[in-house]
């Protein structure tokens, strides 16, 4: 297939680089346009590059970051752009985009809660993409979730399948990277925890309803599930980890682990369905200490989806419920991949008007 031209807005930030780094060399869409702000404008990838893991990816690391607007994206002939743009400059410009025929990929939240826009975890719910259905080749806005709300809906949906999940309850334990770039200031988190997100919890309440919701004509009926969050910034870099508990009846530890590992929604035969997809969406981990978010963020194979796994671990079953802990890469599953992959969900179901 003829790759789609597509565009990174932020990519300047920490989550636009994630962009960068997963489509430089995608094998379904062209490398990015690198659209930027005042602070790297004119500046090249490499020069602004801050993911320690890997250097800038070589098809584009002397890319020069670019303004834009949404007239000149149109005329470049831009038909995908990723958006990591903060939520008060996304509301606006996604929609512009949309309306000229660019399908926005969104990392923003801007339009999480909008009825009429998927808020989309491709393993979780993808029939939410029936809301842009039949629109091949116009513009749209689809969104990922929250960051924490991912790692939390990849845990949950595989048990969902098959036991009654009435409420959950989950403490988090979120990164540094999680409140973008340049973070929080070092005196008010070294040697500290601080008990408070704003809006964080909130998100995480509603998104988890709203994603395992059903799609109902033009709109999705949230999911009556009690989601009681609370939210922490720790001094961990990358790496959100999560402390889940759900309450209720549930059956013998080997039941839960088997629902976690058998649970591939995306694979055909022996291969993920979609390029960033993991081949396991859940990973359990066997050690009583783990996940971590040092050894298990960057958890996924093949390499295109390093970062793309959820590590479960610590599983205790009770009479009372079960808790388990969750680590999920909030850059990467909760940030730049999961808006890819998205995008390639929506590449297999026609909506860019391609088929591959």
């Amino acid at each position: 297939m003829r790759k789609i031209p597509t565009a990174i807005l932020g990519a300047g930030g920490w989550i636009g680089q994630h962009f960068a780094r997963l489509l430089a060399d995608h094998p379904w869409f062209e490398p990015p346009l690198l659209v930027g702000g005042e602070r790297t404008q004119g500046r090249t990838l490499e020069e602004i590059w801050q993911i320690p893991e890997e250097g800038p990816p070589g098809p584009i690391a002397r890319d020069r970051l670019t303004t834009a607007s949404p007239a000149a994206l149109e005329r470049a002939g831009i038909r995908v752009a990723f958006s990591a743009l903060p939520g008060d400059k996304a509301s606006l410009l996604e929609t512009e985009l949309a309306r000229r025929g660019i399908a926005v990929f969104s990392n923003a939240s801007a339009h999480r809660m909008d009825p009429r826009v998927p808020l989309l975890i491709p393993e979780v719910n993808p029939r939410h993409l029936g809301l842009l259905h039949p629109r091949p080749g116009r513009g749209f806005i689809v969104t990922n979730t929250n960051c924490s709300a991912a790692g939390l809906l990849l845990a949950l949906k595989p048990l969902r399948d098959r036991f009654p999940v009435e409420r959950v309850y989950v403490t988090t334990y979120q990164a540094l990277s999680g409140a973008g770039f340049p973070g929080v200031p070092s005196l008010a988190i070294g040697d500290n925890v601080v008990p408070y997100i704003p809006e964080e919890e909130t998100k995480m309440e509603e998104e988890t309803r709203k994603v395992l919701g059903s799609l109902r004509g033009n709109g999705i009926r949230p999911l009556a599930l009690r989601v009681i969050a609370n939210c922490a910034r720790v001094a961990t870099r990358e790496g959100h980890l999560e402390a889940v508990t759900l309450p209720g009846k549930y059956p013998e530890e080997g039941d839960i682990l088997r629902a976690w590992k058998d649970f591939h929604p995306l694979q055909e035969g022996k291969e993920p369905a979609l390029p960033t997809a993991p081949l396991d969406p859940v990973l359990v981990h066997p050690a009583p200490d783990r996940p971590q978010p040092l050894p298990d963020r960057w958890a996924g194979v093949p390499h295109r989806a390093r970062g793309m796994a959820v590590t479960v671990g610590r599983l205790r079953v009770d009479p009372d419920g079960i808790r388990f802990y969750l680590l999920v890469h909030n850059a990467v599953r909760g940030g730049a991949g999961g808006s890819v992959l998205n995008a390639e969900l929506a590449v297999r179901e026609g909506l860019l008007g391609e088929v591959v």
